[in-house]
């Protein structure tokens, strides 16, 4: 039985190399995740003063990942940083529902660089150990691909075998983690 994930994409950018690495990892993994891309595009900037009544948009974000079993995040880096959309979908998912509490969760970036979102990780799990958010993250299994470009063929898929070897031993610990949380 697969688990329910949703993989929140935290860029926007048409030609994503997270949403490129999600994708990859949906077909390669269909075995053990049933991954559901959850696309930021049509989340609305967050306002408390929306807070009592949000927009069916955020609505329909919060529910995605409130009723998947886990979450999967995919962060690029901006400016040694998260991109602006993700910490905004996060903001949303904080309130008025608490959708992320004790959800088993895990992380994964790339980026062109050589840190691979290393910094933008960083930034997320310290917004994520909010109390009003307090997802359970995988420990120890950090997933940093830098120089993504070249690691990815065309049609979108991970050539790079050190990259392969390591992310498959990271889904194998996150299936272990899930089963042990749940």
């Amino acid at each position: 039985m697969s688990i329910k994930v949703a993989a929140v994409i935290g860029s926007i950018r048409e030609d994503s190399t997270n949403l490129k690495v999600v994708k990859f990892m949906k077909e390669r993994y269909a075995d053990q995740l049933d991954i559901d891309l959850v696309l930021l595009h049509d989340v609305p900037m967050f306002n408390l003063d929306l807070e009592n009544d949000p927009p069916q948009d955020a609505m329909d974000f919060k529910h995605k990942v409130r009723h998947a079993e886990a979450v999967l995040f995919a962060v690029p880096e901006y400016n040694f940083s998260m991109p602006g959309v993700l910490k905004n979908a996060i903001d949303w998912m904080s309130r008025a529902g608490l959708d992320l509490q004790g959800k088993p969760s895990f992380i994964i970036g790339s980026s062109i660089g050589v840190f691979g979102s290393l910094r933008a990780q960083m930034h997320l799990r310290e917004v994520l150990s909010n109390p009003a958010l307090a997802p359970q993250i995988l420990p120890g299994n950090e997933v940093y691909i830098g120089s993504v470009q070249d690691k990815l063929n065309e049609q979108g898929e991970i050539t790079d075998s050190a990259t392969l070897d390591f992310l498959d031993n990271v889904v194998k610990n996150f299936v272990d983690f899930y089963n042990q949380t749940v």
